[in-house]
């Protein structure tokens, strides 16, 4: 795995809730989402109901933007994933068993699962040095 991913990829398992933004016909929406994110796929395995403005936004156009960040107040300590990709209905069985294995009480609400296919990663990391960034693109 290129190193840069994996710098991300731990970033991102130490995480589970990413913020989401959706654009369609001059309207714009951000909403906030548990994740699982599969390294091997790329992706990141997200719960929504059809009924979400998101949603809506994402059946029209399937191009998203969104982040994960720490919060902290400790400059030095400042990380954070921005992110750009395609949006669609999961139907890979694999990945939805990895999303309820994170967050088994979800199978009670038999949510509707969608898959984010990352196609940009820009990660911010102060530790490696302040405003250092990590670009990854596909």
């Amino acid at each position: 795995m290129d190193k840069t991913l994996e710098k991300i990829d731990a970033f991102l398992g130490e995480h589970h809730v990413l913020s989401l933004a959706t654009f369609f016909d001059d309207e714009i929406s951000v909403c906030s989402l548990f994740y699982v994110y599969d390294k091997n796929s790329n992706s990141f395995i997200v719960a929504s109901d059809d009924k979400t403005l998101h949603i809506s936004h994402i059946v029209q156009n399937p191009k998203i933007a969104g982040n994960i960040v720490l919060e902290t107040k400790i400059v030095g300590k400042i990380q954070g994933v921005q992110f750009r990709g395609e949006f669609f209905e999961l139907k890979d069985a694999t990945l939805k068993k990895l999303y309820f294995k994170k967050f088994p009480y979800a199978l009670a609400m038999n949510p509707k699962l969608w898959q984010i296919d990352v196609h940009y990663f820009k990660m911010t990391d102060n530790r490696l040095g302040f405003g250092k960034k990590l670009i990854w693109e596909r």
